[in-house]
Formats: structure tokens, sequence, C-alpha cells
């Protein structure tokens, strides 16, 4: 494992495409004036911290033209007509403040999960076991002062990149362990972690590799790490992995975080949940009721009741982005293109060699196809692409032959 202290621990540098990779402009005497400015008022005002972050950049959100957005996994599909009208709905209550323990969606989430999962007796989850925030990333914004401060965490070395972000923003020290040549995980160096780490952060299924462990080997982790915190990010989960909802009132080291951004279409609305015992969703209660208690509000919670309740819909839209997943998969390996199996709403794909990734991006963005490009180690030869309708997918496949003919 690499040791990195809070003090040092950057984020990965931005994408192509950023304005953060544009190359060098001519100096005039103005800007040189402006960046002095600023500079002394970085020295009298800002925090050596804030001087000194490096942010996580989003997945492109144009708005120069109109794109087939395969770039920042959305949900291609609008939201359950039942989860529209209870936003229309609730507009009515607006001059109100909303619930800041937002229990009906609580209870929403509980209901869902002891039915799917067929939960009962000590298994049963109640609204005691789920937190409700704005979007997960929020809520990992809250698990690492609550949990980490002053603590070390581990995660891997491909995974979400705001991991690192929140890292250095919240002066966590970490260790960061790398996956193997195929992006899988080594779990053998997991059991247990070293005797100095805290607890370690899991995307499953993985960001942007959308590889999955299964659940009896989040088990063996649990097992073999039970003095530390295990948080499972399962903003993906709903594609193909296995959810450990099941497992919080069996292990107290569990803490899952979940959006409602990916499989039930409300990236647009900002809700997301964390799921584990009550002791740890009490102490989360605190470090948000000392932040805003009003994180989630009336529209967001109305929207996640309802988006739990719809379970048809739920399942229909769900399967068909599977489908078209293995479609696609099967497509682009007809082209030689290398493609990680995937348990997301993407994948994770290396072109044939006659192109390199960064050049595929850039030749897609130019006829309006929009995927991600990361320019960091170990990646730079991959794409992620969002699964989008099966319209969308069939013009990003017509896209990707005309360019890899004309390659040839």
């Amino acid at each position: 494992m690499t040791r990195k202290s809070a003090g040092i621990i950057r984020a990965f540098p931005p994408e192509a495409g950023s304005e953060k990779d544009s190359p060098e402009l001519p100096v005039c005497i103005h800007c040189v004036a402006v960046g002095r400015f600023e500079r002394n008022l970085m020295t009298r005002f800002i925090s050596e911290l804030a001087g000194t972050l490096v942010p996580y950049v989003p997945g492109e959100q144009p708005k120069d033209k109109k794109y087939v957005k395969l770039n920042t996994n959305e949900n291609p599909y609008p939201p359950s007509p039942a989860v529209l009208r209870a936003i229309r709905k609730e507009t009515e209550n607006l001059r109100l403040y909303p619930d800041p323990d937002a229990d009906a969606a609580r209870e929403a989430a509980a209901a869902y999960y002891n039915e799917s999962l067929s939960l009962d007796g000590d298994a049963a989850l109640d609204r005691g076991n789920f937190f409700i925030g704005n979007g997960s990333d929020e809520i990992l914004a809250f698990i690492y002062p609550t949990f980490f401060k002053g603590k070390k965490l581990a995660f891997p070395d491909i995974t979400y990149s705001f991991y690192p972000v929140y890292a250095a923003l919240f002066e966590v020290d970490c260790e960061i362990f790398p996956l193997k040549e195929d992006f899988s995980m080594d779990l053998e160096t997991l059991m247990p972690l070293p005797a100095d780490v805290a607890g370690m952060l899991l995307c499953n299924p993985n960001a942007p590799t959308g590889r999955a462990l299964e659940l009896a080997e989040i088990r063996r982790i649990l097992e073999a790490n039970r003095e530390r915190l295990i948080v499972v990010d399962e903003a993906y989960v709903d594609f193909g992995a296995e959810t450990a909802a099941g497992l919080v009132n069996e292990y107290d080291n569990l803490l899952i975080t979940q959006t409602l951004s990916k499989s039930r279409q409300l990236a647009g609305i900002r809700s997301g949940l964390a799921i584990g015992c009550h002791e740890l969703i009490q102490a989360l209660d605190t470090v948000k009721n000392s932040f805003n208690s009003y994180t989630a509000d009336r529209l967001a919670i109305a929207a996640t009741v309802a988006a739990f309740e719809d379970r048809d819909y739920f399942h229909s839209t769900r399967n068909t982005i599977i489908e078209t997943r293995d479609h696609v998969t099967a497509e682009l390996r007809r082209m030689d293109f290398d493609v990680i199996e995937s348990s997301a709403n993407f994948i994770f794909v290396k072109p044939p060699a006659m192109i390199r990734a960064e050049q595929l991006f850039t030749e897609l963005r130019n006829r309006g196809v929009l995927v991600r490009y990361f320019n960091k180690p170990r990646i730079s030869d991959r794409l992620r692409v969002t699964i989008g309708t099966p319209e969308q997918m069939k013009t990003f496949l017509a896209t990707v032959r005309e360019i890899l003919e004309e390659c040839s």
C-alpha cells in the first residue's frame, strides 16, 4: 500500500478538454496585475487549506450544442410519473420548512429494502437505519469528519475521484491500495487492513471500472476488520451488483451510501441515503444538525418517497439499461474493444490499437457524442461510456464504427 498524508494528497489531474488543460497564453500586464492581486488576497484572507485544494472536476455539462450525452452516468429515462405527481403536489407546501429528519423518506426506504430483500425479525430495517441527505456526495462529506477526522482511511488507487478530494478537504490521512492489473481487488491485502487504518471506503460497483464485489466478499472484509468501519458506496448497485443493506444489523462496522441519481432518475433533485446500524446513523445526524438541519428539501423528500414506492417503473427502466449495456458490450467487443464486465450503468472500454482513447474521445465529441476520458495513471488508455437509450447507443456505435473506418 502507498501511504499519503492529508497534507500532500491531491486530486488527480483534470480530464482532457477541461479549462485546466488549455495551452499557455501570452502574458499581458493586466493579467500579471490581477494575478498579484489574487495572490495577495490568498495570503490575506484565504486559509492555507483552501489555497492548496484541487477540487473535483465533474463531467462536462455542455451548453454550446445538443450532444448524445454519455459522460456523467445519468439515467436516460425520465423520473417515474408518480415522482412527478408527488413533486407537483408538494409545491403547495414550499412556504414551510421540510422535516429535518426526512422521516417519510426514511420509512419508504426501509419498507422498500425489507420487501426486496425479504428482511424480517432482527434483520428487518426501520427508519433508524437510514439517513437522508442532499445526494450521496454530501453524505460522504459528512462521513469523513464524523468517523475519520484525525484518523487514516483506505481506498483503492482507481476509484471515484471525489474520495481523495474529500480527504484533502477534511484533512484525513489516506492509505491507497492498488487494484490488480485487471482492476479487481486483491482481497487478501485487506484481511485485515493495517493496524493504523481506521476504516475503508469501497465503491461497489467500482467507478470508473464497473467491477463489483460479491456479497460474500463484502462479508469477508467485514469479518476481517471488525474494529474498522467499512463504508460501501453503492451508487451503481442496482445495475447488477448485490446490496449489503441486509447486513447492517449484523455488522455494526458497516455503513452504506446510495443515491437516487442513477437508478431512479433523480440526479437533478439531489437525494441520497446512508444505511447502517442506529448508532452510526445517529452520529451522522449529529454532524448534519451541526451544519444544516434541512439538507433534504420538501421536493426531494416527496420525490424520494414516490421513487421507492414505484417498484414497477424502477424495475422496468433498470432492466432496459442492463439489456442495452449487454448489447453495447457485445458490439464493441466485435470491434476489438477491451470491455471490462460491468455491473453499473456504464462500461469502461479500451479502444483497439489503431486509435488512442484520448483521440477517440475528441473525435466523438467533435461529432456530437460525449463520453468521459480520465487523464490519470493506469486508465488513460480507456473511456467510460454511460449507457443511454437504445437509440442513443445506436448513434454511439455507428459513430465509433465511422471513426474506426477512417483510421483503418
